[in-house]
């Protein structure tokens, strides 16, 4: 994409007075910094709207997408560090967005990844670059809590029924969510060929659903691993009052804590937390816990280029999360000679998930507005716009992986143990 000269592209517009505010009068350095945000940014087609109600735009009719810079700090700000100060910002009211959130999101995505200083390109190091051993055992802890232990109350606000916070699976476009996680879970359960009397091991169990689904839908024993205590609370709850206690564990400890022999070995949504330096720690793990006929699943999002996550989002949101590309992913296999049997990707199922949870998050946003505050609002909104726009992109994927010894011949034939599944969906 070529990028217009400074002053060929961006025109101004009439005063808008209902977009000014009180940030003061808008001077001529002021319009040149802004077409130079957007100049860096790839010039995408957006209509800015500074503090004063000046607008710039492109040629011709104004862009559907507007932005509205409300002050000349935030200004300063998107040019020092846009992939750190437009999230501060945004969640401060200080930019705000016109024509939806997603579509801004992915309009600025699309122009970023075109110009030479943002355009993504595979680079294993970056990850170590920007947080070193974040992912330790106390560092694990303190990035899960950050995210997870918010309270159960806020989460059960927009998730499914059962709290499933990873992809769902869509049978049909239209399926409800509830349908689709349980889907999911399902779908996990005939990869893994579950039979009843077996068992299994789970890292990164969540609030505990896909366990219990386990022992209810196919007779198997858990044991269920986290080092949330919010979340492995609920889940034991949960076991209560569902009277499966006996048959599934939630133990309250890391994945390398994991003892004991299995069938199964099966992580949905954690190894995004765990890092790549740890890889050939989590492979010990699957290595010493599977059986010789054991099969195991990993389900996690990933990326085609190694890049590590925008800085706001690393800062803000999930601290030590990095999705693998698939392969940096046979880092938990090669040195240990597992097999992998079968890759799917549900990227664009990912990206209607989170179409779901951010459409229930706004309908309860005056709920959450209760719990917390304005600027918590809004910088969840961005999380769950920018993973819709990141997923549509193809940004980000969803790989799930199933793997085993090289010398078990117990698996599969064919694929049609899946194909019935989907039939009878």
């Amino acid at each position: 994409m070529k990028v217009p000269k400074s002053g060929e592209w961006l025109v101004p517009l009439p005063c808008r007075s209902d977009k000014a505010n009180t940030g003061g009068r808008v001077y001529g350095i002021d319009t040149w910094l802004t077409r130079k945000f957007l100049q860096t940014i790839g010039a995408p087609p957006l209509r800015v709207t500074l503090w004063d109600g000046t607008e710039l735009a492109t040629p011709g009719s104004p862009p559907v997408i507007g932005m509205v810079i409300r002050d000349r700090g935030a200004l300063w700000r998107l040019l020092t560090n846009p992939l750190l100060h437009f999230g501060d910002d945004y969640s401060a009211g200080r930019v705000e967005i016109e024509g939806g959130l997603v579509q801004f999101m992915e309009t600025v995505y699309r122009s970023m990844d075109q110009t030479p200083k943002f355009r993504r390109t595979s680079d294993p190091a970056a990850y170590r670059r920007h947080q070193p051993k974040l992912n330790s055992l106390a560092g694990a802890r303190q990035n899960i809590h950050h995210h997870y232990d918010v309270g159960n109350a806020f989460y059960q606000l927009w998730l499914d029924a059962e709290m499933l916070y990873t992809c769902a699976y869509f049978p049909e476009p239209d399926a409800s969510l509830e349908d689709a996680q349980i889907a999911k879970m399902e779908l996990v359960c005939r990869k893994l060929r579950l039979r009843p009397g077996q068992t299994v091991v789970e890292a990164g169990c969540g609030w505990g659903a896909l366990a219990r689904h386990m022992v209810r839908r196919y007779g198997v024993t858990v044991r269920a691993y986290n080092i949330s205590h919010e979340q492995i609370a609920y889940a034991r709850e949960r076991a209560r009052a569902e009277g499966v206690e006996g048959r599934v564990e939630y133990v309250e400890d890391d994945y390398r804590a994991i003892t004991g022999k299995y069938d199964a070995f099966v992580s949905v949504g954690m190894l995004e937390h765990v890092g790549p330096d740890h890889y050939h720690e989590l492979g010990r793990v699957i290595d010493r816990s599977l059986t010789e006929h054991g099969l195991g699943l990993i389900h996690t999002i990933g990326q085609n280029v190694a890049a590590p996550m925008s800085p706001w989002f690393l800062k803000r949101i999930f601290p030590g999360s990095y999705p693998p590309t698939l392969r940096e992913m046979m880092a938990l296999f090669e040195p240990l000679e597992f097999s992998v049997l079968d890759v799917e990707n549900l990227r664009q199922h990912y990206a209607k998930t989170c179409e779901h949870w951010l459409d229930r998050f706004e309908h309860h946003r005056d709920r959450v507005r209760e719990m917390f505050d304005e600027r918590f609002i809004r910088a969840w909104r961005l999380y769950l716009s920018g993973c819709v726009a990141n997923f549509n992109l193809g940004t980000l994927q969803l790989y799930q992986v199933v793997f085993s010894r090289p010398t078990n011949n117990l698996v599969p034939w064919t694929r049609s143990h899946l194909a019935a599944f989907a039939g009878a969906s």
